[in-house]
């Protein structure tokens, strides 16, 4: 998967040629620009989220061991897109946690999403029986994306994720 040829977006409205590959240490702070504007975007350049992780600028040295991973949408012009990544989540064996999971607004609607979380729960389903997530109260059309991937909204937290201003948690069952 790490050669992917280019595809060409789902919404014809929006033919955008593409791949989807693992992060490397180059796309770190493109990827860093993406995320925080995403989190501008929705209130979240704050404590308590994804803005204050202290490894943000660093993720492709975050993603390295087995049962974790990266990945990013790429255009043919080198610009990332969007990106997912599985990790551990701390304090549950069984269970991962799909993490950082954005892509710029240009893009949302295409399909690129799709084939982010597709490629990341595919992974994730060789080392865990659960993938869990948190999101924001306010990321509305993202609540609707993850249902209709089959997560199922829960009222509690499991594990330790840090991000304590995220209100909302789903789980998907990946066996």
């Amino acid at each position: 998967m790490k050669n992917r040829i280019f595809e060409t977006s789902a919404n014809p409205q929006c033919p955008l040629q593409y791949k989807i590959r693992e992060l490397k240490d180059e796309d770190n702070e493109k990827l860093e620009k993406v995320i925080r504007s995403c989190l501008v975007e929705f209130g979240a350049n704050h404590e308590g989220t994804v803005w204050a992780d202290p490894e943000l600028g660093s993720l492709s040295s975050v993603y390295q061991e087995a049962g974790t991973r990266y990945w990013i949408a790429e255009n043919t012009g080198g610009e990332i897109l969007g990106g997912v990544g599985i990790g551990r989540l701390e304090g549950v064996d069984d269970t991962c946690e799909l993490q950082k999971m954005y892509c710029i607004p240009q893009v949302r609607g295409t399909g690129i999403s799709h084939k982010l979380i597709d490629t990341a729960l595919r992974y994730a389903k060789q080392y865990y029986a659960n993938c869990y997530l948190e999101t924001l109260d306010n990321m509305i059309a993202a609540h609707k994306f993850y249902e209709k991937k089959g997560f199922k909204r829960i009222d509690q937290r499991i594990g330790n994720t840090g991000h304590v201003a995220c209100g909302i948690t789903y789980i998907i069952r990946l066996s």
